[in-house]
Order: C-alpha cells, then structure tokens, then sequence
C-alpha cells in the first residue's frame, strides 16, 4: 500500500519522484520497457539548463534517477497491464511485480514517435535519424537533411530546420500533402526547402557511422533512387501511451490526457498526469520536467487532504471488490 505511483521514467516522472521522495512521501517509481523514456534514444542533449557542454541523453537520465533514488525514490522494473480507478485506492496489474495498491498515481508514460518501419532506420536513431528537429536540428548547421511526413507538423519542423540546413528535403509518399494551406504556403515560400512528393521511403542509408541518405520509391514510375543526405527527421507524429487506462481517465480524440487547465489533475481526482503523454505541443525534456513538478505538488496537497487514515478497511474493500 503505497501513498504515491509513478508510471513513467522520463524527465517528467523522474522529477516529479525528486520532489515526492524529498516529501517523504516514499514514491515507488514503475519503469516500462524503454527506461528514462525518449531522450535515451538521443545522443546530446545542449538545451537542457544547467549543462555548458551539452550532456548525452542518457547521461541525464541516469543523474536524474541516480538524484531520485539518493532521496528515497523505488524504483521497480514492470509493466502495467490493466488499472482500476474505481476506487478511492487505486489498483495496478503490474506485469513481474503484481498487484500494487496506492492512494495517488501520475501518469508520465509519454508519448511514442511514429516510425517509418522500415530497414536501417532503428540502427541510425541518433547517428543522423532524429524525431524532433528542435532538439537536434543545431547539429546540422550548413547540411543537406530530409524531413519525411506530409501534415501540419512536418512543414513546421522543415522550416524550423532551414535556420540551420543549407538544403531541407520534404519527402512524402503522396502527391498532396495533409498540411493545413497556411503550412503548406509558409514551406512553399521557402527557399531553402526542396520537395520529393509522391516517394515512398524505403530504407535509411548509412555507413555504419552515420545516416548518408534515404532510398526512396517513385509511386508514379516505380524507379527507385537514394537522396543523399547528412540527417533524416522523421515527422509523421506520435502515439501518446494511454491504451491501458482502458478509457477511464479523459482524453483528446488522439489519445492525449486531458487535464484542468493550470494543473496536473485528471478527472479522477488523485490521479495526475505530466510530461510528454498530455503535451501534444512542446514535447521537450524541460517542458516535461516542469510539469512533474506540478504533479508532484499536485499530488502532495491531494493526499495531505485526501490520505487513507484506515488501511484495514481500505484493504477489506480491495480484497472484496
């Protein structure tokens, strides 16, 4: 029976671990299959704050857990399968540890990056493939790179890149783009970005060391042909990780959690969510840290006024329900 469940450890979930432990308020902290989240699949982080040099994604990751942990925070390494928020004590399926019981829960399990799907592109992922131009498209500063997608998000990032690209190259497996017209106008106006429309990216090229290019599909002739390149941006949006609440916290037609506005709460009160799985805007590693502070704080002034003071009785009702 604990106070306070974490799922999720990215920058979100980790801070807001930092702030529960150093409470007191014991917070055991679930891992899923890909610990410390996104940035661990990155290579320098240069905009997290604090950090001159820039510091590898998983280095920052590792510090904030190894800070977690130095106050108290449990981490154990499952999955969580089913929850139910019926109740006023919440109760995890938690794949290799079990049932877990607890009185508060934030949700930081983030929001995963669409990939193409296809050969030599999870081997290249930080070696020049990337899914978000605003944390790497510094490393490209008078380069040739591709963005692949088609809709608002892609001709965003393509003209983002072009502060530092020489060339952008927006490849899309349809003649038309999903782009809204302002988007598609604003990227059409650009000089700096080229266009491979009605291409299916096939495979990531690359020389064991670094992406050199994208082979791509001709849908109209079927000639194949690989566009040379120094980066690959991947732009055909996320998935936020939210399939097993089973539809029993609010959220937006894609997925996203819904919270009220200026806070972390859900509309279960005592649950709260933070981090990259209610954010489908910003999704950087600073923005997600400050909003599991908010959860942690949230989260503290729920149970200083909501705690369970019987626990045998609670547990009575667990076991019967």
């Amino acid at each position: 029976m604990h106070k306070v469940v974490i799922l999720g450890t990215g920058p979100a979930g980790l801070t807001a671990a930092i702030y529960l432990a150093r409470a007191n308020m014991n917070p055991i902290v679930i891992e899923g299959n890909q610990p410390g989240g996104q940035l661990t699949l990155t290579t320098e982080v240069e905009n997290f704050p604090g950090f001159i040099d820039g510091i590898m994604g998983p280095d920052l990751m590792d510090n904030m857990r190894k800070q977690a942990e130095r106050f108290g925070a449990e981490f154990k390494r499952g999955w969580v399968t089913d929850v139910d928020l019926s109740q006023k004590s919440f109760k995890l399926n938690v794949n290799g540890l079990g049932e877990i019981v607890t009185e508060s829960l934030i949700l930081s399990t983030g929001a995963s990056a669409k990939l193409l799907q296809i050969p030599g592109e999870q081997e290249n992922i930080g070696s020049g493939l990337s899914t978000c131009a605003t944390c790497d498209g510094f490393f490209y500063r008078g380069k040739k790179v591709i963005i692949v997608g088609g809709g608002d998000s892609a001709m965003e990032e393509a003209n983002f890149l072009t502060k530092f690209a020489s060339e952008v190259i927006i490849v899309h497996r349809r003649d038309e783009l999903r782009a809204s017209k302002i988007m598609q106008d604003r990227a059409k106006q650009n000089s700096k970005i080229a266009w491979g429309l009605n291409k299916t990216p096939l495979e990531v090229i690359g020389n064991g060391i670094k992406v050199t290019g994208l082979k791509v599909k001709n849908n109209e002739t079927g000639e194949e042909e690989i566009i040379e390149a120094d980066g690959i941006f991947v732009a055909i949006g996320h998935t936020p990780n939210t399939a097993f609440l089973n539809g029993q916290i609010e959220t937006d037609e894609v997925g996203y959690i819904q919270v009220k506005p200026g806070t972390t709460e859900t509309n279960i009160p005592g649950v709260f969510a933070c981090g990259d799985v209610q954010d489908n805007k910003y999704r950087q590693a600073i923005t997600a840290a400050g909003t599991g502070c908010m959860a942690a704080l949230d989260a503290e002034r729920y149970l200083e006024n909501h705690a369970i003071t019987d626990w045998s009785q609670t547990l009575n009702e667990v076991n019967e329900g």
